[in-house]
Parts: C-alpha cells; structure tokens; sequence
C-alpha cells in the first residue's frame, strides 16, 4: 500500500532556487510532488503542518568518527545525537590496516540495528591491499570514497592502528583511485615532518596552552600539503577531497589551483567558524588541525560565501571530558559537532553575517551530496528524491545543553550558548525521527547507502 503524506505551508529552501512556498508530498519514502500551496490531493492524505517553518533538503554531516569510545553503542548514540541536530545521513570513517571484508561485516552488524538516519562509510588507506581492493571496495560495499593521511609516515599513526607510508605510497593510490573512475581520495593535509620539529622548539619554550597547540602546526604545514596533494591528481587525473580546512594560506592556494585543475573539493568545519586560538576552553578545544587565528576564521566564512568550500561537516568524535582535561600534550584530539553544524551555519552565518539560506543549505546538503555520490537521492527536494528534510525554525532560540542531544560525550564547544535558528523535525525517508527535540524514530530505522561512481553528478 502506498504510504502518503503532504508537508503543508513551509517555505523551502534549496540551492540555486529563490525561497519558495510549497507544499510537498510524500510517497513511499520518496518525493511524489513539489505543490503550489493549498493544492487539493487524495482523500485522506495526512497533512503534517509546518506552517511558519524553513524546509531544507536533509542535512549531511560527511565526517564523522566512530570507535573513539563504545562502538557498538556509538552507532545509536552518536546517529540520536545527528537526529536532534537535524542531520539526515552521515558518512563515517574506517581507520584499519587490515583488509575491509571483515570489518565492514562487523561495523555493519553494529549499525543496521542501532543507526536512527541514514548512514554511509568511508575507509583508510594504509596498507598495500587496500590499494589493490580499491575496486572491490567500490563495486562490493558501494564506498567510492578513502581517506589518506598525508602525516602518518613512520609511527606517527601507530596509535590508529595505521601503518605509514610514503609519497609512492600515495602517488599509486591516487592513480589506482582515477583509474578505477576517480574515486575520491580524502587527504589529511600535514607535513609531520615540519611539525614535529615546530612542536619540538614549541615544547621545549614550556608552551601549553591553545595557541601554542597551533604554533607547533602552523598553517604552512597545511598549506604545502595540500599543494602538493593537487600537483599530484592533476598529474595523474584523480580525485582530491580536502577535509577541515582551517586556514587562509591554504584555501589561497586551493583557489589559485583551481584554475588550472578542477577536480579539487572543500570542507571545513563549524569548529573553525567560530573558535580560535585565543579560545578559554583549553584542551577542550583541542583538534587537528589546531583552531587558528580571527584573521582564519574569517577567511573561511569568506570561502563559505564565494564557493570555495563547498561542504561543511563536523569532524565528529564522541570523545568523553575525562579524555580532554590533561595537559595540552596529552589531551585527546577531536570532540563532538554532529547537532552543532545547522545551528551554528544559521546563527552565526544567516543571522550574523547574512550568508543565504540557499548557500547554507548547499553545503550540507548538494554540496556533500555532489562530493560523495549521493545524488539526485539525497542533497535535494526533488521529485524522485529521498523525502529526507530538515525543518528549521529560524528565530527560534535555545541553549545548546549537551545532555539534551543524546551523544556519548559529555559536553560540547557550544555548552551553555544560546544559538538562534534550530532545527524543531528531522524527517528521513518520509518518517519524522526527531519533533520538538524529542526522538520520535528508532534505532535500526537508518538504512546503508550503497553509493556508485556512476551516480556523480
């Protein structure tokens, strides 16, 4: 039986379209129909109103983390805490040296019973046979994207599990990955090298504090690794995806490249659109790569606006407080951000600097949608289209109070802050699996996404 339902009086928001009041209907977890408001449709059809409301395409959250803490409890954690937040689907991350076979029937048997939205992977590269199961990967799971970590050469990613490697390593992974029809490669951008001499004088100085967590990784280093990153895919015809960048040195160099090779695509995160070094919060605020200056900070909502970035997400890991308050050297890198990204982007980006609501929707929904090969289903309200929505309430206020979200990290960046613009209902495939802050869905609701490289728009 045909499952039906109409959203009726939202304003909806997509990208590259003026706001616009519609009527949406529903059928069988898919958009039947875009409708003028008010217009007749079957007998009987539930009517859900969302009268004063934004409607967005089902927000994205395309880097996420997980088994930093309880994986298997993660997976329903960790997706309540997206619901709340208005995310729809999230892409998360694999660190392993062994082969994906088993691990992906593992986190699958974790997942599929536990996931309150739609979920999807990404896998590392570290060892040789993940360069030769590439394809596999690809054709066998529908995972079209892998993660690179340009810093872990020697041990430096031993306490990922992760072997290194070197720059043959990753100059055959790049051509493997265009070769195969130009799967993307996610680079972490870092020249270790450099940074652990930096943060050797840095520690030496007694430095502790945030600022000098970004002394001993200056933007150089992410800079110059992103250069030599893009010199490498326009050589060899891949696919580069630059996750959380963070400052202004490096989106210089990532535009003046793009007119010279184009297949190079951005992210950074909420994090570093509204903290800096000069943070109080400490090691709480302690990632990788390091907040940075007002002068980053503004250059990367500039990004924002000029299309530069074209995805934000949030570098989520579900660390706990305990992990965080140690000296600088020794806290834990990383922290949740899952339920901050739409808040953040309306607050300080449509209420304090009047960035469009169709830019915002853009980066956390075509943007990341375009990027990892989710599109037409997900990243858009179109007919066709998986009816996944984030429904907003623009002048709505709240503080953001971590124990309400339902993470297994105990607190937030954002912890007591009054932000403006919340989502108030999550809607994935049809079903509301968040109303009012309340869950309403279930775990196990959340369906696998098989992506294609055929599928790129």
């Amino acid at each position: 039986m045909t499952q039906e339902l109409i959203l009726r009086g939202g304003t909806v928001v997509r990208p590259g379209h003026p706001l616009e009041k519609l009527d949406i209907l529903v059928s069988d977890g898919r958009i039947a129909g875009l409708l003028a408001p008010g217009q007749a449709v079957s007998e009987g059809t539930p009517v859900e109103s969302v009268e004063g409301l934004h409607v967005f395409p089902g927000c994205i959250d395309a880097h996420v983390h997980f088994g930093f803490t309880e994986k298997i409890t993660e997976y329903e954690t960790e997706t309540a805490y997206a619901a709340q937040g208005g995310i729809t689907t999230i892409l998360g991350y694999f660190l392993n040296n062994e082969d994906y076979a088993d691990v992906y029937q593992r986190e699958q048997g974790y997942a599929q019973e536990r996931c309150r939205v739609d979920y999807g992977f990404h896998f590392s590269t570290a060892s040789e046979q993940h360069i030769t199961g590439l394809e596999g990967y690809v054709k066998d799971y529908g995972v079209t994207s892998f993660k690179y970590f340009m810093n872990f050469k020697g041990e430096e990613g031993r306490y990922l599990g992760l072997d290194g490697t070197d720059d043959g390593y990753f100059y055959d992974l790049l051509a493997q990955a265009a070769r195969i029809g130009k799967a993307t490669i996610v680079c972490h951008t870092e020249n270790v090298e450099i940074v652990n001499r930096v943060r050797r004088r840095v520690q030496a100085e007694g430095g502790e504090t945030l600022r000098d967590w970004a002394r001993a990784k200056p933007a150089f280093t992410e800079a110059e690794s992103c250069v030599r990153a893009m010199l490498f895919a326009e050589h060899l015809g891949a696919r580069v995806y630059f996750p959380h960048i963070s400052s202004r040195l490096a989106l210089d160099e990532i535009r003046k490249w793009r007119q010279r090779y184009g297949n190079i695509h951005v992210e950074t995160c909420p994090h570093y659109l509204t903290h800096t070094q000069d943070s109080e919060q400490g090691t709480l605020a302690k990632a990788n790569p390091p907040l940075r200056s007002q002068d980053d900070r503004e250059a990367l909502w500039e990004g924002i606006a000029d299309g530069t970035i074209q995805v934000v997400a949030s570098d989520h890991s579900a660390r706990r407080r305990a992990t965080k308050e140690k000296p600088m050297w020794l806290a834990a890198q990383g922290f949740p951000g899952i339920a901050a990204i739409v808040p953040v982007l309306l607050s300080e980006g449509y209420h304090k600097r009047g960035l469009s609501l169709q830019r915002i929707a853009e980066v956390v929904t075509s943007g990341p949608a375009d990027v990892f090969d989710m599109s037409p289903r997900k990243g858009r309200i179109e007919v066709g289209s998986d009816a996944d929505f984030t429904v907003v309430d623009l002048n709505l206020e709240r503080v953001f109070k971590p124990a309400e979200l339902g993470s297994y990290s105990d607190y937030s960046l954002y912890e007591n802050q009054t932000l403006k613009g919340w989502p108030v209902r999550t809607i994935v495939r049809g079903v509301t699996v968040m109303k009012d802050g309340q869950l309403t869905g279930q775990p196990g609701y959340g369906q696998y996404l098989r992506r294609s490289l055929g599928d790129r728009v």
